[in-house]
């Protein structure tokens, strides 16, 4: 992953509204903050990720748009989680209820919930250890269900709220399980 760690403790300590502000002032740059406080600048994908992304996030749309159970959010969205980290997974779903709990002020910053489910799709230029812990940090905090897709390898490791994370290797499809009723991954048209 092409990245820059800022350590801005203890120079600088940024309330919620200042990142918040942050990102809104500088908007093609794209920004998570992790919970030492630390501000992660990432570089874009490139256009073989960004197209696989969108492709995935797509077939969540279409399965989300029938069934009405939650909300689909893109790689550009940022969440708020309970340890204070500020992240912004691939793909993003949500149950309705839990984001109709949210205030109309909540869900139009950076949502302060754990989603019910993230995908992280890994690019070329990803180191494969700060993305599983990145997807061990959304488990800690609560996320049902996470799937890390690394196409090169043809792997996917599938993170389960409390449970041993299960490696699959060159798998044809993933299930949604309870977290996303009926949903399954064609992975096929992703190797």
């Amino acid at each position: 992953m092409n990245t820059i760690t800022l350590q801005l403790k203890p120079v600088i300590e940024l309330t919620d509204e200042q990142f918040y502000l942050l990102c809104r002032k500088n908007p093609d740059v794209k920004f998570e903050r992790n919970a030492r406080g630390e501000i992660i600048i990432m570089a874009p994908t490139g256009g073989e990720t960004g197209n696989y992304n969108v492709e995935i996030a797509a077939d969540f749309v279409f399965w989300n748009r029938q069934t009405k159970l939650g909300k689909v959010f893109d790689s550009s969205t940022g969440f708020k989680l309970p340890n204070d980290a500020n992240r912004s997974p691939d793909v993003t779903w949500i149950k309705q209820e839990r984001w109709e709990a949210l205030t109309p002020e909540q869900r139009e910053k950076f949502p302060p919930i754990s989603p019910d489910f993230i995908l992280e799709l890994m690019s070329p230029s990803d180191e494969l250890e700060k993305v599983q812990e990145k997807m061990r940090e959304y488990m800690e905090n609560n996320v049902k269900l996470g799937w890390l897709i690394d196409r090169k390898n043809q792997r996917v490791e599938i993170y389960r709220f409390k449970k041993e994370v299960e490696v699959l290797q060159s798998s044809t499809e993933l299930s949604g399980e309870d977290v996303l009723p009926g949903f399954v991954l064609n992975l096929q048209s992703i190797w």
